[in-house]
C-alpha cells in the first residue's frame, strides 16, 4: 500500500479549508518540528508529521463586537476534540491505514491540555513528540496561527517533508532487514 503524503493530504479541500483557518505557516512548521522530535526520541516519523500537520484542524474562531477574542476563544476552547474527530474521518477517507489513523487522532486529540479541568495528561511518545512540536512554534496570544506563507512555498515544503519521512522510513526498513 502507498504511503499517505502530507501532500496528498493538503490536496484535500477539507485540509486545505481547516489547516489554513488555523495557520498553515504554523501547521507546517509544527510538521517540521514533529519530525525531528520523532527522530531522536525514535518515534514514527510518518505519525508524528501526520499528527502535527492536523494537530489544529478543529481551530474555530470567536468574535467579540466584529474583533477576534483570544480570551473568549480561550475560555471555550475544543479545538483538539473537534480536530481529532475531523483529521480521523479526512485520514480514513483518504485511505490512511485505520489504526495508524486512530493513532494520529488521539495525539491531535491530546496535543493540548487547554480544554481539560485538571490540565495534565499521561502522554504516549507519539502525543509527547506532538505537543513538544506545538509549543515549540506557538507564540503569546496565538499569534503563531497568523504567519502567512504563500500555496507555492507551503507545497514545495510539505514536498520536502514528504521527501524527509520517505527517506527516514527507507532506512528504518534498511535497519531491520539487516
Amino acid at each position: 500500500m502507498q504511503r499517505l503524503t502530507l501532500s496528498k493530504i493538503y490536496e484535500h479541500p477539507i485540509a486545505k479549508k481547516y489547516v489554513a483557518r488555523a495557520g498553515l505557516d504554523h501547521a507546517i512548521a509544527t510538521a517540521f518540528s514533529a519530525y525531528d522530535f520523532a527522530l531522536r526520541e525514535g518515534v514514527d516519523v510518518d505519525l508524528a508529521t501526520k499528527a502535527a500537520f492536523l494537530h489544529d484542524i478543529g481551530h474555530y474562531t470567536w468574535y467579540r463586537n466584529g474583533e477576534w477574542d483570544f480570551n473568549l476563544y480561550a475560555e471555550n476552547d475544543i479545538h483538539a476534540i473537534k480536530g481529532a474527530e475531523r483529521a480521523h474521518k479526512l485520514l480514513i477517507r483518504l485511505g490512511e491505514d485505520r489504526k495508524s489513523a486512530k493513532e494520529i487522532a488521539l495525539a491531535i486529540l491530546l496535543h493540548t491540555d487547554s480544554y481539560l479541568p485538571q490540565g495534565h495528561l499521561h502522554l504516549d511518545p507519539l502525543q509527547q513528540v506532538v505537543a513538544l512540536a506545538d509549543q515549540e512554534n506557538e507564540e503569546p496570544d496565538g499569534m503563531h496561527h497568523y504567519h502567512h506563507i504563500s500555496e507555492e512555498r507551503a507545497v514545495l515544503r510539505l514536498q520536502q517533508l514528504d521527501r524527509r519521512v520517505e527517506e527516514s522510513k527507507t532506512l528504518q526498513l534498511d535497519k531491520k532487514s539487516s
